[in-house]
Formats: structure tokens, sequence, C-alpha cells
């Protein structure tokens, strides 16, 4: 069936199939899908998936509605970057960027970004050709095995083409929406590099009632923190995508739904297909291990933005109109944007903290308590970092912290309070040394 689709011999309408893989059905791009699919069929010896895909599509799609920054936007924007800095200085002991901030084109924005997509849906995309696959092979009478060994590597190959084409449609479209390097929480760009899309910050702005330098110094300073934060912990990096990739090796596709569906597909009608691609029906309920690392993956995207939010608030304190923008980005983020729905369907995973505003009431707790200094000192290593329980009890971290900045006892919670009974009670019963 895919041969005869790819070579016009189909009464399929590649306009349908498009449409059901979730990409534009303009001509134009049909024939792009068609052109890509004939490209996967000729190189489907290893299964392998060629991202180069996903930034084609996703530089096509961000460079649709693109406008270059005007020369006054990037004398704006470049003096707000040295204002933040400033600002940021004043309430963080985080050391600066050695690389100076970049404005960003959206389709810069994709290019620099994409490396870091694709490693996190690369093991989503690897499962759902593997279920591909299988089911092909499991359900194939025996007397065409051999011939479904050959389909089975094209529907790898074709299936993962797919995938990625989808995946740049995403990003492109979220270049539209990101007003910054950092603005989804997750480091998307190299170590050290801070950068503000122009077109989207002038676009963020409008309809709001505040000055635009007062927009472009905020955004900056946010910025700033986000990246600053990462270069000051060199673990966190590598820490957030590790764990984001392996709760995503963990997706696996219903197998028993997926033969549903192939068995009921009506090659006339793809929007059944279409619609169980884009609603997350093929990607059975979380097991228990995945709930909890999904827990602490939240957490620590949580600890990342709400940090990110209290030392902002801090640094644009001398902003007239600073709540109002704060504001807004609260809204902008509690609704996300198509692109992030897109996302968290392709991949199954939420890019909004759910924990986060539990997250800046405790790290307000702890810079009210013991300062700046202290608290940014609890980056230093994943293991000292405030954890799920310090979000839910707050006080107790503050009391903990308080009383070793003040050389008392530390306070201890109900298990160390028993280990250190325990420890006690062992040294009571052993014998005194002659």
């Amino acid at each position: 069936m895919l041969r005869d689709i790819l070579s016009g011999k189909s009464s399929i309408d590649p306009s349908q199939l498009a449409g059901a893989a979730g990409l534009p059905n303009d001509p134009a791009s049909v024939a792009a899908l068609m052109n890509q699919l004939q490209g996967a069929l000729r190189g489907s010896a290893d299964g392998g998936i060629n991202w180069d895909i996903a930034l084609q599509q996703g530089q096509e799609r961000a460079a649709a509605g693109q406008l270059n920054a005007t020369t006054e936007q990037r004398t704006q924007l470049d003096a707000a970057f040295n204002i933040a800095a400033l600002w940021l200085d004043d309430v963080i002991s985080v050391a600066e960027l050695t690389t100076p901030p970049r404005l960003m084109t959206r389709k810069e924005w994709v290019t620099a970004t994409t490396p870091i997509w694709t490693q996190m849906a690369e093991p989503v995309a690897s499962s759902i050709s593997d279920s591909l696959t299988r089911v092909l092979t499991e359900q194939a009478p025996e007397e065409l095995q051999s011939m479904i060994a050959g389909a089975s590597q094209m529907m790898r190959s074709i299936g993962g083409t797919l995938f990625a084409m989808q995946l740049g449609q995403v990003i492109g479209q979220l270049a539209s929406e990101v007003v910054s390097g950092g603005d989804v929480g997750i480091p998307l760009l190299s170590e050290q590099q801070a950068a503000l899309l122009p077109q989207n910050v002038a676009e963020f702005g409008e309809g709001l009632d505040v000055p635009t330098d007062q927009v472009q110094i905020y955004l900056a300073v946010r910025e700033l923190a986000h990246a600053r934060l990462f270069r000051h912990s060199r673990w966190l990096r590598l820490h957030l995508i590790s764990s984001i990739t392996d709760f995503a090796r963990g997706i696996s596709i219903d197998s028993s739904k997926l033969e549903d569906l192939a068995e009921g597909f009506d090659p006339s009608n793809p929007e059944e297909l279409r619609q169980a691609m884009v609603d997350g029906s093929l990607i059975p309920p979380k097991t228990e291990s995945q709930l909890a690392a999904l827990a602490r993956l939240e957490t620590m995207l949580a600890l990342v933005e709400g940090w990110v939010d209290v030392v902002t608030r801090e640094a644009t304190s001398r902003l007239p109109k600073a709540d109002a923008i704060a504001e807004t980005v609260k809204r902008r983020r509690a609704s996300g944007g198509p692109a992030e729905s897109a996302f968290a369907t392709l991949v199954g995973l939420e890019l909004r903290p759910r924990r986060l505003r539990d997250a800046a009431a405790m790290w307000q707790a702890v810079t009210d308590a013991v300062g700046n200094e202290a608290r940014d000192a609890l980056w230093a290593h994943p293991d000292i970092l405030p954890t799920s329980e310090d979000l839910d009890d707050p006080q107790a971290l503050v009391a903990r912290l308080t009383s070793t900045a003040s050389g008392e006892a530390p306070v201890l919670d109900e298990i160390d309070q028993a280990l250190e009974d325990l420890l006690r009670d062992e040294g009571t019963d052993r014998p005194h040394e002659q």
C-alpha cells in the first residue's frame, strides 16, 4: 500500500496522508512530504531516523512569518541586556556569562535548539518504530515472513521520517511563540548562551500598557537569570536533559490499540488515524516507575523556574510596570501554546511544571530567611538541592538552613532523628575500652 501511495497508483489522496500526519496539506507541503517519504523508502537500509528532516521542516515553518530585527530593536535589546546584567549582580551570587547574549531570528532559534529537541524525542520515535514493526511482524502469516522482514525496515524508516517531520513542524511553530532561549525552562541553547528573539519580544509587548523598554529589560533579566543558573550549576544541564530522555525512553506504544486501528483503518478517511496520533490514545497509562520519574522531573523544572521567578522579581523591583509584565508571563505560562500541546502529544511531556507556584514560594522563603548567597549555594550539588518534600513544607527547610547559618546543631527530620537516636544507643551499649 505504501509503495502504491508513493508511486501515485493508490486511491489515497496524498493531502489526506499529510493531514493524518498533522502536516500542512497545501500543494507544496504535500509534494515535500512525498519526496521525503520516497527518500525514506530508498534509504531504509538501516532504518535510522534522518533528523535533518526535522531541522529542515522547522526552519521552513519558522522562516514563513519571520521578520529581521531593526537596528533600533538591536540597540534597545543590547542595552536591556546590559542593564539586566547589572541588576542581577545585586541579587544573585551567580557568576556572569562569558559568552555575550545573542539576538536571534526564529529560524536561527530553530537551528540552535533542534539538536536538543531531537535528543529528547528520539526515544519516543524509536518506540513508535519498534511498535510498528513488531505489530507488522507478529500479525503476518508465516509464509509472508520473509517479505515482511523487508517491509518492516521500510515501515521503520517511513515511520521515523513522519515523526521527524511532525517534530520539525512543532519546533517551527514554537519559534513563533517563545521570546527567549530559556522560555520553556529547558536549557535548549549551548552552555552559557542567553538569547532573545526580537520579533517575538515585540509581539509579547503588544497590547500591554507597558513601555517597550520595560518589557525588554524584564525579559532580558529572566533570560540572563536562566542562563547564569545553568552556568553556575554545571551538573544541572546534563542532569535535566538526561532525566527527560530517561523518562521518554520508558514511553511505549499500545500494540493492541495499534492493531485495532489497523484493522478498522479506512484509507479514504484517515481522520481516525490522525486523531489517534494527536490525542495520545496509543500511549498506555504511565507505569509506577514512570510516574516517579515524572514527579522528579517536574520538581526539578519547577525549582529552576521558581528560582528564576524569585530573582527576576527582586532584580526588576525598580521597574514601575514589573508586576504587570510578571502577570502576563504567568498567564502565558499557564495557558501554553499549540506547539507545546503538540510536543506533549509527541513526547508525552508537559513543558510547564505544575508545582511552580510552590517552588517560587519556597525560594522566596529561603531568600527572606538566609539571604541570596545561601539560597544560591543550594544549587552547588543535586544532593543538597531542595526536594519535593521541601516544596510541601518550606519552613522545615528554612529551619535547617537558619540553624546551619547560625552555627547551631542542625534541625533533623524524622528519619535523620531516628538514625541519630540509633547511633547514640549503639554508642552507649558499646563496652568501654580499657
